[in-house]
């Protein structure tokens, strides 16, 4: 008998599911705590707290991950070089990388060459910041019609530093400078955290014996080879709701529902629509960066099981960020409660996110990057007993600073304990798994703050938390409209709800005691499928098989040189019309229109076909739809531009024994080309 893994390691739980591959049954589940900052030790737990008989029959492993959502959301992604090259032209608030330049260089529409590149200056950048980064990324103009530029920057910053380099062109070739430079400057910034996420996971299943195939699902809900996974993160930045849509239409047998997934940091909304992820027409955008990655359509907001509960000028708010809630603190840490109990509160005039009566902070047990003198003070107080902000103070004899305090946070240095909507839920009796004690005493202190009870205080999150969760939904399901207008509807104002008219699941460990108060706000379906608190792991699982490929070809009507065609082809050339076809390989010329679309056609399909063979599908299995988007200024005549647009999805899966898996992904760009080529090497 043969099993499939699955496993999806959240921003607090790490879900694992174990499904016989010849029914689709659940044969075992686990829900673990997952670690922080390397989750790898709760993906063991996971693994460990399973039927191990039934772990040593695995022949399929298929991972999904908040890793790199989590690490953009709260500004945690480790210092990037970002090199622009071309005529940028930068927002007011500038670049979001620290270290960045912008040097002269790029192409044209055409792929022609617009000004040479400053390698000189490339040098000079790169030996500046190379010992204050973990990575580097450069964007240049056009470089989805001619990447020659940015491979330059590439190998001369790789000569110098060897330190990784990502590359615009090979994350988007889409139009877009700016995005696609946004785009290659989140995915350095994940490159050190994905690849040590993936190490250790592959060396995992191998120290078990297992000989499996290993899949990672990405944020369009399909899955790719963890080879090709490690060269690209930020396709996993949404992996974790595109697992919760598979989930939820798997548990609830639902084809078309919309989806919450309720995690530890943030509450998502997407849709499946007759079985398929429902994609986004435009990049996916996190944390306010707008992207060029294909991902499901969704709205995320920083709402969590464990987003920061914090008091100031007698209101409280949620999150952003994310910090271990106080109850699981006091089953994990000795002598925690005690120390909530006693702990005096800071003055209320110091208040803000990282200065309140219930927060705390303990080391994470990782060091990576030097550290600033103050930052430095504050480390060297902290240990592994969790310390309150007027501990830090009389250790110090001084105030310290909150600026250093928190970029010790955004370091991963340091962990944050505080109060949370987990905490409101064991303070009102809707869950039970940790020390509802220090949720209670940690309740008290942020009611005498706010002059309410400790009911009305945890009352008040549950609401707040589902009114947010019902936000999203709207939100989602009526793009563009206001938050005035959202309000009136869920307030029930002019006796008026909003309707849904497809079900509405609900994914993750707390929802359950969410579903009344949602059912209030909206007029829908609410469902809690069994399984729930794993959908995910079961979404990772039964990931897609599908595989996007957009080429263009474009008609240049420019003089035609030698250097373009043939001596026999310029000779004969009637017209000087010439149509370049533009692939993740490069850029190829035709004279006839037919041959260019029957090239792009082919080479879109072969890039398809590679994806599929990685991801473990059989290629005779494969469905392959094929499009076409002109653009026709007179009619009658042949397109200016035409957009190849070839999908396939993947319907049987095979089960590989590792040992046996062909490494696609780092031939694909050698093997398509030259298998294409071979094919037209006669015209």
């Amino acid at each position: 008998m043969q099993y499939s893994l699955g496993i999806d390691a959240g921003g607090t739980f790490t879900d694992g599911v174990i499904i016989r591959d010849s029914d689709g049954v659940i044969m075992d589940s686990a829900k673990v705590l997952t670690t922080y900052p390397d989750p790898i030790g709760g993906i063991k737990r996971a693994i460990d707290s399973m039927d191990q008989g039934l772990v040593k029959d695995v022949k399929l492993v298929s991972v999904s991950t908040t890793l790199s959502t989590n690490t953009i959301l709260e500004d945690t992604g480790f210092p990037v070089g970002v090199i622009l090259v071309g005529d940028y032209v930068l927002p007011k608030e500038g670049f979001p990388a620290i270290y960045h330049v912008r040097l002269d260089g790029g192409h044209t529409s055409n792929g022609e060459e617009a000004a040479p590149l400053d390698e000189e200056g490339v040098r000079r950048f790169a030996l500046e910041v190379k010992d204050k980064v973990a990575a580097f990324s450069v964007s240049s103009f056009f470089s989805n019609r001619n990447s020659e530029h940015e491979m330059r920057v590439k190998g001369i910053i790789r000569e110098l530093t060897g330190l990784p380099v990502v590359c615009g062109h090979e994350l988007s070739q889409d139009v877009g400078a700016y995005d696609r430079a946004i785009t290659a400057y989140l995915n350095a910034q994940l490159l050190p955290i994905t690849h040590k996420f993936i190490q250790s996971i592959i060396k995992d299943i191998d120290s078990r014996g297992i000989r499996a195939n290993l899949l990672m699902l990405k944020c369009d809900g399909s899955v790719v080879s963890m080879e090709e996974a490690l060269e690209r993160p930020i396709e996993s930045i949404f992996s974790g709701p595109a697992a919760s849509l598979v989930g939820a239409s798997s548990l609830t047998g639902y084809d078309t529902c919309v989806v919450l997934d309720v995690g530890g940091t943030s509450t998502d909304v997407a849709l499946i629509k007759k079985g398929v992820p429902e994609i986004s027409d435009q990049g996916a955008i996190v944390g306010g960066w707008k992207t060029m990655v294909k991902a499901i359509r969704m709205e995320t907001s920083a709402t969590g099981g464990d987003s920061h509960i914090w008091v100031q000028d007698n209101k409280f708010h949620i999150g952003p960020r994310r910090v271990i809630p106080l109850c699981r603190a006091a089953a994990e840490y000795t002598g925690f409660l005690k120390r909530l109990k006693e702990c005096k509160p800071p003055s209320r005039k110091l208040f803000c996110e990282n200065v309140q009566p219930t927060k705390f902070f303990v080391r994470t047990g990782i060091r990576y990057c030097e550290l600033t003198g103050t930052e430095e003070e504050i480390y060297d107080v902290i240990h592994g007993i969790p310390l309150s902000y007027v501990d830090i103070v009389q250790l110090l004899k001084k105030q310290p600073s909150v600026r250093a305090l928190d970029s010790l946070i955004q370091k991963r240095l340091i962990q944050a304990i505080g109060f949370t909507p987990t905490d409101a839920l064991h303070v009102l009796g809707e869950f039970d798994i940790w020390e509802s004690e220090a949720s209670l005493i940690g309740a008290g202190k942020l009611a005498k703050q706010l002059r309410l009870s400790n009911e009305e205080v945890c009352e008040a999150v549950r609401g707040k938390v589902a009114w947010n969760m019902a936000c999203a939904l709207v939100s989602y399901l009526v793009p563009g409209i206001q938050v005035s207008v959202i309000d009136k509807m869920l307030s029930a104002e002019n006796f008026t709800r909003f309707r849904i008219d497809i079900p509405v699941v609900l994914l993750g460990g707390p929802v359950p005691a969410f579903k009344d108060e949602m059912e209030k706000l909206v007029d829908a379906e609410i469902v809690v499928p069994e399984h729930a608190s794993v959908g995910n792991a079961v979404g990772a699982l039964l990931g897609k098989g599908i595989k996007r490929v957009e080429l263009l070809i474009k008609k240049d009507f420019s003089p035609i040189t030698g250097e373009d065609v043939s001596a026999e082809e310029l000779k004969n050339a009637k017209e000087q019309i010439r149509y370049f076809v533009f692939s993740p390989m490069g850029r190829s010329t035709f004279s006839q229109y037919g041959e260019a679309h029957e090239f792009a056609r082919d080479t879109a399909k072969w890039l398809v076909l590679d994806y599929m063979k990685a991801a473990g599908y059989s290629i005779n299995d494969v469905k392959i739809e094929v499009t076409k988007k002109d653009i026709v200024v007179r009619e009658g005549e042949e397109p200016s531009e035409s957009k190849i647009i070839v999908i396939g999805i993947g319907t049987s899966r095979l089960i590989i024994e590792k040992d046996f898996i062909p490494d696609y992904m780092h031939k694909k760009a050698i093997s398509t080309r030259t298998a294409v080529e071979r094919s037209y090497s006669g015209k």
